[in-house]
């Protein structure tokens, strides 16, 4: 006999679980007390919103489920922003959320939530297991759901009276995935198709991907002599040193690439969703009719066809696809491909690299292009939302897979939770989190976590004493009525100090390099705070 905590740190150690976020509450005591000789590291966070983006970074890091538990009522409203974040990021994701005795649902009890509403659209599925003795059997199809398909979060609600309780029961045995490989004749349709376009590019996203996918997408695109450009804050699918790379659908996407998607005859889109960010809010490619050749692979066939009709859609994952692509080039007789699209698609992207000088003793794209400069190839770069994050976008340069931690939800406060989950799970590579005042201070309080539990990436927090994005958008729309949008915020390095940390000051871009240098040598999370001028708004556009 055990109790249903044993039973799911049992199951948990089964499936390979080797770390969760938590915050804890009276409403999952048994399964702590399952956790407390398991073997599986417990990171306790200081708010369930930071704990369940660590365990969605985890999810991107690894490509198995991250695990999150939280508490019932607020605790799960607070993680809910992890669940989104990692839902519009297909990042598989298992959310345990502590409940109500079941005995007394739906009477308003104390802290009573129905998950399945609250997460009905914000999550891939959302169950409550009422008998422990099934408790192998819901986490087993958590689980499954989260990595299947189109991956994403699932919610599984456990009422504290069925946890304690006891129940003899095996864990769950069996696999987990099933997955779908098209016949090598389906690449050879696709490729007889892509052959015949004069202006054709490939958008790469998604989920499903590895360093391994991204050296066969280098083959296949060196070999098809074609343009590839990556979908918004997927910029590691590929070495950005690649000839035929193009540059990455972001939000404030290069005019020449939006050119390019516009003026396409044929688009190969492989594992991305190609949504309203790659396409501009859906103005580059018309929905209702654009003229074009669409080949769309993805491994949840629901997402081909979704907004713009595929003349050919093949259900596969993007890292089976783009080896199957790369293996049936060797096929082809007589290709010569696009080598004059890949020369003008490299030249446009070149001339987007230049940096556009910005006011002020500090300047962000300095900052970036050292960073790109000198950090090791491998180092893990992570970001949540802002007009900073445009900077990092534009000049810094990714060159393995596994190397950008960020939201493609534009959620803020990601990048420091996301950092804290990307330094302990690889303590030997140097991780950088690139943050505005307003983003890090939505989770600055998971120092505390950071410095608790060993984890030491360096924190770079671009403070130019205004939420920038949304004062951007003002000056555009309301010129000269500036409202809610100015900040006042603390010392950044005093603040990190006082948590146990590192924090250090830079006022001058001469500086910096001596400040990085002193950071990564402090051997525990650290704060870098750059002093931009106030006028500073995105690259190319400034206060007067």
């Amino acid at each position: 006999m055990r109790h249903g905590g044993k039973i799911l740190s049992d199951q948990l150690v089964k499936l390979g679980v080797e770390r969760v976020f938590s915050v804890p509450g009276e409403s999952f005591l048994a399964a702590l007390d399952g956790l407390y000789d398991s073997g599986i590291r417990n990171v306790v966070c200081r708010h369930e919103g930071g704990a369940a983006m660590m365990a969605e970074a985890q999810g991107k890091l690894t490509g198995r489920p991250g695990v999150c538990f939280v508490t019932r009522g607020p605790g799960a409203c607070n993680a809910s922003a992890g669940v989104h974040v990692a839902r519009q990021d297909s990042t598989p994701m298992v959310l345990f959320v502590g409940q109500i005795d079941n005995s007394q649902t739906d009477r308003e009890t104390f802290q009573e939530v129905d998950y399945k509403a609250m997460f009905g659209t914000l999550a891939k599925g959302v169950f409550q297991c009422n008998d422990t003795a099934r408790l192998p059997e819901y986490i087993a199809r958590a689980f499954r759901l989260a990595a299947s398909g189109r991956p994403g979060p699932v919610v599984l609600a456990l009422p504290e009276n069925m946890l304690s309780a006891s129940a003899d029961m095996p864990d769950f045995s069996g696999g987990l995935t099933t997955d779908v490989t098209p016949d090598a004749g389906v690449w050879d349709d696709l490729l007889t198709r892509l052959r015949r376009a004069k202006r054709p590019l490939m958008v790469v996203g998604g989920p499903h991907w590895s360093q391994k996918a991204a050296a066969a997408l280098a083959a296949f695109a060196t070999a098809a002599q074609i343009p590839v450009a990556t979908s918004f804050r997927r910029q590691d699918y590929m070495d950005n040193r690649h000839p035929c790379f193009a540059g990455d659908l972001n939000v404030g996407v290069n005019p020449a690439l939006a050119a390019r998607v516009r003026d396409a005859d044929a688009l190969l889109l492989l594992g991305t969703r190609f949504s309203d960010i790659e396409t501009q809010g859906y103005t580059l490619v018309n929905p209702a009719g654009h003229g074009k050749t669409i080949m769309h692979i993805h491994a949840n066939p629901d997402e081909i066809g979704r907004v713009y009709g595929a003349d050919l859609g093949v259900v596969c994952r993007g890292d089976h696809a783009v080896a199957g692509l790369a293996e049936a080039m060797q096929r082809q007789a007589d290709w010569s491909g696009w080598p004059g699209e890949v020369r003008a698609a490299r030249a446009a992207y070149e001339i987007w690299q230049d940096p556009v000088e910005s006011p002020g003793d500090v300047k962000q794209e300095q900052v970036i292009r050292w960073l790109s400069d000198t950090l090791p190839q491998d180092a893990i770069v992570t970001n949540g939302a802002g007009n900073y994050a445009a900077w990092l976008h534009r000049y810094f340069t990714y060159k393995h897979y596994g190397t950008q931690l960020a939201p493609t939800s534009g959620s803020m406060g990601y990048g420091f939770p996301a950092a804290i989950a990307a330094a302990l799970a690889h303590p030997a590579k140097t991780v950088v989190c690139l943050a505005g005042d307003g983003c890090f201070q939505m989770t600055c309080n998971e120092l505390s976590t950071a410095v608790q539990h060993g984890a030491a990436p360096v924190v770079i927090v671009m403070n130019n004493g205004r939420y920038g994005t949304i004062r951007m958008h003002q000056e555009r729309t309301y010129p000269g009525r500036v409202s809610g949008t100015t900040l006042s915020n603390p010392d950044f390095a005093a603040l990190a100090r006082a948590y146990g940390g590192f924090g250090i000051k830079v006022t001058d871009q001469a500086q910096f390099a001596d400040a990085f240098a002193q950071a990564r040598a402090a051997g525990t999370v650290a704060v870098i705070e750059c002093v931009l001028d106030p006028r500073v708004l995105s690259p190319g556009a400034s206060l007067s």
